[in-house]
């Protein structure tokens, strides 16, 4: 009986290391100060090859990129997240629907002001989903927070 769950325990070793969680996209978040009180929070996605991250305008079916923000008294935030990428758009007969987006970068922006001269964070977090040509990977929602304003 040991003999037997030893071969077992040995061959199902190389199974059991291969399965790792698959993580195509890597996400960096940094801010880039505009003028005196405007900073701009870059949420840049890297995308594996062969992989692709949905717009925020995705179309009918897959989670599209969302943000949240945490409300923070000393930072006012202007407009919308703005995308800046190659968007692609294509028929997607598993949603049967026209798709938009992303594969290889794609550099989500958000304006803020900050108020006075004080430092502080802009936290949230980014929901996103993302598929190759044979699967879909369940949505990920991952938290961020940037350093903007101070001297």
């Amino acid at each position: 009986m040991k003999k037997l769950l030893t071969a077992l325990a040995l061959f199902a070793l190389p199974i059991l290391a291969s399965a790792q969680i698959e993580n195509p996209v890597k996400w960096s978040f940094s801010a880039k100060k505009v003028n005196a009180n405007t900073y701009e929070v870059h949420a840049i996605a890297t995308i594996e090859a062969g992989w692709h991250l949905y717009a925020q305008e995705a179309g009918e079916g897959p989670v599209p990129t969302s943000f949240k923000f945490t409300k923070n008294p000393l930072a006012t935030l202007e407009g919308k997240v703005t995308e800046a990428g190659k968007l692609h758009k294509a028929f997607d007969k598993n949603f049967n629907s026209e798709l938009k987006y992303y594969e290889n970068t794609v550099d989500f922006v958000q304006k803020v002001t900050v108020k006075g001269k004080a430092a502080t964070k802009v936290k949230g977090a980014v929901e996103f989903m993302v598929c190759d040509d044979h699967q879909c990977l369940p949505p990920k929602e991952l938290e961020f927070a940037v350093n903007v304003g101070g001297k």
